[in-house]
């Protein structure tokens, strides 16, 4: 190996070894869009304009984009965020059609809950729009891949009823659709074992950007686990 070899080499082996760390997602073929959609935990301040800077915010959506897109340049995949703060079941009703079915995804991630915990949303009026959200969805694309994401609270031991009735009802929606389902409550509260609460969580629902790191990091976890299972069964 002549010298300019060897440092050619040199100076990608830190790209290389980054494709090598980073766990790929059966699910993310050439050319996908990723589509995220919720409150504003997915929003995050994102940009309302084209400015790359700015356009996914600065939270999980932002951390799973950076890496994956960063491992695997030549799949050129599209992230986009609709997230918007203070949205509820009933607010992704209004705009489900303008922000999902015409962006045409290929996949399809929700993380929606809080709000309608703190505005007290009736239980069966949440399950009922957030199962007709995902059937349009589908219905649309009979292909799209869905990542149904559980509303989680701050980790403080203390998740009451209604919480704990929300993230069942998510849970159903994902076995109902065959969706990738992010339990993101027992992932919080595990990390509250390694410090305290306020860490990851700096009021009752907000992540600080530790908490969305853990959230990224599960999210990624989980559906790659889970789509390369569904890959498997569909070779079998």
């Amino acid at each position: 190996m002549n010298k300019i070899t060897t440092f050619i080499a040199l100076l990608l082996a830190p790209l290389a070894a980054l494709h090598a760390a980073v766990e790929p997602i059966p699910a993310f073929t050439t050319g996908a869009r990723i589509l995220f959609i919720g409150d504003s935990i997915t929003d995050m301040n994102r940009g309302r304009s084209a400015d790359p800077n700015h356009i996914l915010g600065h939270g999980y959506v932002f951390l799973i984009a950076a890496r994956q897109g960063a491992a695997f340049p030549e799949l050129q995949l599209d992230f986009v965020n609709r997230g918007i703060s203070g949205n509820t079941v009933l607010d992704l009703e209004k705009r489900w059609k303008q922000d999902m079915i015409d962006l045409k995804p290929d996949m399809l991630s929700v993380l929606i809950g809080v709000n309608d915990y703190t505005k007290k949303i009736p239980l069966d009026q949440y399950e009922q729009v957030y199962d007709k959200l995902i059937g349009d969805a589908r219905a649309a694309n009979p292909d799209l891949k869905l990542v149904l994401c559980a509303p989680f609270l701050k980790p403080t031991g203390q998740i009451d009823d209604t919480m704990v009735k929300m993230q069942e009802i998510v849970a159903k929606l994902a076995k109902k659709y065959g969706a990738a389902h992010v339990k993101l409550q027992p992932v919080m509260d595990e990390a509250a074992k390694r410090a305290p609460a306020d860490y990851w969580v700096w009021d009752k629902v907000h992540p600080t950007y530790r908490g969305h790191q853990v959230v990224a990091d599960e999210w990624e976890r989980e559906v790659g686990a889970f789509f390369k299972a569904d890959q498997k069964a569909t070779v079998k």
